[in-house]
């Protein structure tokens, strides 16, 4: 940045505060739009083929996570009309961007389904099956298939789904390939075909937990619960509409097109005479209609209406009252010494086990933990081997083997202990794709991009605490910033995932 202000290069001072925006982009994202605002103005009479553009979309992206739709979809006109001047594909990603928006989001299905044409009609101009073109053209009709789905013209998703099947199949993009898959699944629950609907799902499902995509995870298991419930079978269709529950809970991430299995599980729990469970998904229900409530206000979206909130409220008291009183009925006069006992029986037990397990954890790291300073890289001509022995993952493998060089030399140079590093920041140093950056992690090194960033923290961190005393008396915190952790708690996390103990369990064994 500094250097850029030197030379008086607008240009060069908009790259440097779009690299600034997206250190920030999860971790605060007022002030990466703040930063990509900064892009928009030195770059805004520029002829550069990304910028301003790119900070437009970033910007469009952050402002629809915070349910600022109107503002995403200014900020995506905004790119739209600085990538005519300049670069014409990226025309088309900032439209995709609109018509994802209008589908997903706002449910104005044929306003997307008509962007999502005009993106078709000028990819089918290129070649479709480069690799510069060819996920873009299968993202756009999956942008299709699942528009005529929602709109229930079945016959057209089945059509689009197909073909997108064959051109994923034709590149190798075996992730593309069982989307498709899924999303046929999907819409041969609507066709009420259940049973071709359960196949299809359980096929794309392992790939698509393969590939860690939680999102379409959850679409599987939801589309799994409805179609069950089409067959009758009331305990499968509950078991996924449970895992539908607990994907939202874990990600935090709730929309409107996942939440009607709500209303089956608080029915069935009713009928089962299972006051706590029903009880646990009326809570869910409730909240999550706040939330979207909360959320889409300006859209007027309002959660299904099987249940309206007064009647869940009047339930869930009434429900708490009945348990309350079952519990008191259940026990009273129950002996509280003897559960003591066998509470702190099992107490000692665990404890033992646990102190003998960390023992032995903390042993097993020493013997094999290497030495970072001695520790010999992979070669480039052993990068490329190595990438011979892998099946083609859907990208040329001269960009693969240019990617495993670059990250050899990120490892060797530690790059890994800058803080918030994300996979889009490697892959704009890499000047690279950011999806080929993160396949190449998951297929090469076996490990999602994140997995991959902290277990090199962390065996750095090992190394470190080893060979230097006065390390460890720092404190966790300062620990978790010097092996570039944001904070205590993320740097225990990824410590405790690799090794199986606490860092603070590691440091007070190396000073015994």
């Amino acid at each position: 940045m500094t250097k850029a202000i030197r030379e008086k290069s607008s240009i060069r001072i908009a790259k440097a505060n779009y690299q600034i925006a997206l250190l920030y982009y999860k971790s605060d994202k007022n002030k990466a739009i703040r930063y990509l605002d900064s892009v928009i103005k030195y770059s805004a009479k520029s002829n550069d083929k990304f910028f301003p553009t790119a900070a437009y979309c970033e910007k469009g992206d952050l402002l629809k996570s915070q349910f600022k739709f109107k503002e995403a979809l200014s900020n995506y006109n905004m790119a739209e009309k600085t990538a005519l001047r300049t670069n014409i594909d990226y025309y088309y990603v900032a439209r995709e961007s609109i018509a994802i928006t209008k589908s997903e989001d706002l449910e104005e299905y044929n306003e997307a389904l008509d962007i999502y044409k005009e993106c078709y009609k000028y990819y089918k101009s290129k070649s479709i099956r480069n690799p510069i073109y060819a996920e873009y053209f299968q993202s756009i009709l999956f942008g299709i298939a699942d528009c005529f789905k929602s709109l229930k013209n079945t016959d057209s998703t089945s059509y689009y789904n197909k073909l997108g099947y064959l051109e994923s199949k034709a590149t190798k993009n075996e992730e593309w390939k069982y989307l498709f898959v899924l999303n046929e699944g999907a819409n041969q629950v609507l066709k009420k075909n259940y049973g071709a609907a359960i196949d299809s799902i359980k096929k794309a499902l392992p790939k698509i937990i393969k590939y860690k995509d939680t999102g379409n995870e959850l679409a599987a298991y939801y589309y799994l619960g409805h179609a069950y419930k089409g067959q009758g079978n009331k305990l499968k269709a509950a078991e996924n509409f449970i895992r539908v529950d607990s994907i939202q809970k874990l990600t935090k991430e709730i929309t409107t097109e996942f939440i009607d299995g709500y209303p089956f599980l608080i029915t069935y729990y009713e009928n089962l005479g299972d006051k706590e469970n029903q009880l646990k998904f009326i809570t869910a229900y409730m909240s999550i209609d706040s939330t979207i409530q909360r959320n889409y206000r300006e859209l007027n979206k309002l959660v299904n209406k099987e249940y309206d909130t007064p009647h869940l409220i009047s339930n869930k008291e009434r429900i708490i009252a009945s348990l309350n009183s079952d519990k008191i009925k259940t026990y009273w006069g129950l002996g509280g010494s003897i559960l003591l006992t066998f509470i702190l029986g099992v107490f000692a037990i665990s404890q033992y086990n646990t102190k003998k397990r960390y023992r032995l954890r903390f042993e097993k790291i020493i013997k094999e933990t290497p030495v970072i300073a001695n520790q010999q890289f992979v070669k480039e001509k052993d990068i490329k081997n190595e990438s011979k022995k892998i099946d083609d993952i859907g990208i040329a493998k001269e960009l693969t083997d240019q990617i495993l060089e670059k990250l050899n030399h990120f490892e060797k140079s530690r790059g890994y202990l800058e803080s918030n590093l994300t996979v889009q920041m490697i892959s704009t140093t890499f000047e690279t794709n950011s999806k080929y950056v993160s396949k190449v992690v998951n297929v090469y090194k076996e490990k999602s991009f994140i997995q991959y960033i902290n277990d090199l923290r962390i065996d750095y961190a090992i190394n470190q605490l080893q060979k230097n005393n006065k390390l460890r008396k720092y404190t966790i915190q300062a620990l978790a910033l010097e092996f570039g952790f944001n904070n205590a708690e993320s740097f225990s996390i990824a410590f405790y995932k690799k090794t199986g103990i606490k860092p603070t369990y590691f440091i007070k064994r190396l000073d015994i």
